[in-house]
């Protein structure tokens, strides 16, 4: 029951951070993000991801955890460099914002919660966290990110992302599946 209440409190942090960003009820409720706002927050939503493999790396002993946590760098990499290429081009600075804030302090206590498990109890927690992880950001990409985005290469970028988030949110239930009984 120990690593329930971990988990739990992993899952509530996404939960609470998926309130925050989730898509509102009307197109008025969105906050208002410029397109550098924009781009910090994808910037940011994607190292968060890379932090948290990288936590797996050093700590998980299990080939599928570790096999997930490597796509998830390598993936997560891909679509920073094409977003940094992108805003270089259109001389655009990531500018933070309070959603990029908010993604910052959750992912610290989140960071916090995965170092300190280990053995099963980590892999559980870290393949629950990236699921919760990603519904919460394929939420934002699409009700949030999408809606504000103004310019149409950066908008599209995004657009893009999207079936990338979803394949990762696929390949983390089936690792979730697998540990569920541990």
């Amino acid at each position: 029951m120990k690593s329930g209440k971990k988990n739990s409190v992993l899952i509530t942090s996404m939960i609470a951070y998926f309130l925050i960003i989730r898509p509102p009820a009307t197109a008025q409720e969105n906050p208002k993000l410029s397109d550098a706002e924009v781009a910090s927050v994808a910037v940011v939503a994607n190292q968060i991801d890379i932090d948290y493999a990288a936590i797996a790396k050093k700590k998980s002993k299990n080939e599928e955890v570790l096999q997930f946590a490597a796509t998830m760098a390598s993936d997560h990499k891909a679509i920073i460099d094409k977003a940094v290429a992108l805003v270089t081009k259109l001389n655009v600075t990531p500018q933070d914002n309070a959603v990029s804030k908010q993604l910052l302090s959750d992912a610290e206590k989140t960071r916090k919660k995965l170092n300190s498990l280990s053995g099963k109890a980590f892999d559980k927690a870290y393949i629950d966290n990236e699921v919760a992880y990603h519904k919460a950001v394929i939420g934002a990409v699409e009700g949030l990110l999408i809606p504000e985005a103004e310019n149409v290469e950066l908008k599209e970028l995004l657009q893009n992302a999207v079936p990338a988030f979803k394949a990762h949110l696929k390949h983390a239930e089936m690792v979730q599946k697998m540990h569920s009984g541990q």
